[in-house]
């Protein structure tokens, strides 16, 4: 019997510790990128040398940002640690990207009132989730109707950034649009039952653990896509969540619409619920556990934005008149 090709056993590999399907195209990616900079050689042909040389070249003349070259590194270890079975010494001839402090961009109230009045209304109530909930976009799509609780007005994130999950507020002016939504999405779950189809899709260690979840209401994503998908893993065509673009894309039009002179994104919606709750006096810890970030440090880079324009210091122009 031959032996698995490569990425056939990274697959395995990955599947086995349970790393998501990003995770898995990710690190794909990755070594795949390696072995194509080293001309197609073989990663076992090669070593910490090959390696170190691979990350300066997207440091020095890629200029990647520190998380990229970081990515790339937890990719290339885990090939030859976890998959090829070799142990690495220490790599200490790396040039690493520099970390340029960038303070996100932040929309004012009003700001935010002018987007969210010209996102079309597919889009409008996942990209309000972003602002009133401090979601990530992924986070948002991957809701199920089981982590939506509109009598205490929270949403639970599962699985959020660094595998972790997390509860967080839902905005009262949202409760009759994110019901509306959850009949909608009723209506698609009550069709596939119909028509006998898989059902929706799981990660692989909850579909093994759970086998008749598919087919359950409290499992169901409440933004379903419009058409079944097939499963990266089974190959079975089933029902999965939106796909982001179409968002990203509407808040994309929408800024252009409102005439904003930012660089606005999804994750802006984020950074603007993170700042206006501390703006209003909210408690760091407090703002920090609804963002699910691990440590306060990462939270408190919205009180630089708070700061803006010299710390808070008022300039001496102000108080010299006209």
């Amino acid at each position: 019997m031959s032996k698995p090709r490569l990425f056939d056993q990274v697959r395995a590999t990955l599947r086995a510790g349970h790393y998501s399907y990003r995770t898995e195209k990710t690190y794909i990616g990755w070594i795949r990128r390696y072995i194509l900079f080293h001309g197609k050689r073989h990663p076992r042909e090669m070593g910490a040398k090959q390696i170190e040389d691979f990350l300066t070249h997207l440091a020095v003349d890629r200029q990647v940002a520190p998380s990229t070259q970081n990515q790339a590194l937890n990719a290339l270890l885990f090939l030859y640690k976890s998959v090829l079975g070799v142990e690495l010494p220490f790599l200490e001839n790396i040039t690493r990207s520099r970390r340029r402090p960038r303070v996100p961009v932040v929309l004012t109230r009003q700001e935010v009132r002018d987007l969210l009045a010209r996102v079309p209304k597919p889009s409008w109530l996942v990209i309000s989730l972003l602002y009133g909930s401090g979601l990530r976009i992924s986070e948002a799509l991957r809701l199920r109707v089981g982590d939506v609780d509109l009598d205490y007005c929270q949403l639970t994130v599962r699985d959020g950034k660094g595998g972790k999950d997390r509860v967080t507020l839902l905005s009262q002016r949202l409760l009759e649009p994110l019901s509306e939504q959850l009949r909608a999405a009723r209506q698609i779950f009550e069709q596939d039952l119909a028509a006998g189809t898989p059902g929706v899709s799981l990660p692989h260690a909850l579909a093994r653990k759970y086998p008749a979840a598919p087919n359950e209401w409290p499992w169901q994503f409440v933004f379903p896509s419009p058409n079944l998908v097939r499963d990266p893993y089974s190959g079975i065509r089933l029902r999965h969540h939106q796909h982001s673009s179409r968002h990203q894309n509407a808040v994309r039009r929408a800024a252009r619409e409102a005439g904003l002179a930012k660089r606005v994104t999804s994750h802006t919606l984020r950074h603007s619920f993170a700042t206006h709750l501390i703006e209003s006096g909210y408690d760091i810890r407090t703002v920090q556990e609804l963002l699910g970030h691990s440590n306060v440090k990462t939270t408190m880079i919205y009180t630089h934005v708070l700061n803006r324009g010299g710390r808070g210091v008022r300039s001496p122009l102000d108080g010299t008149g006209r």
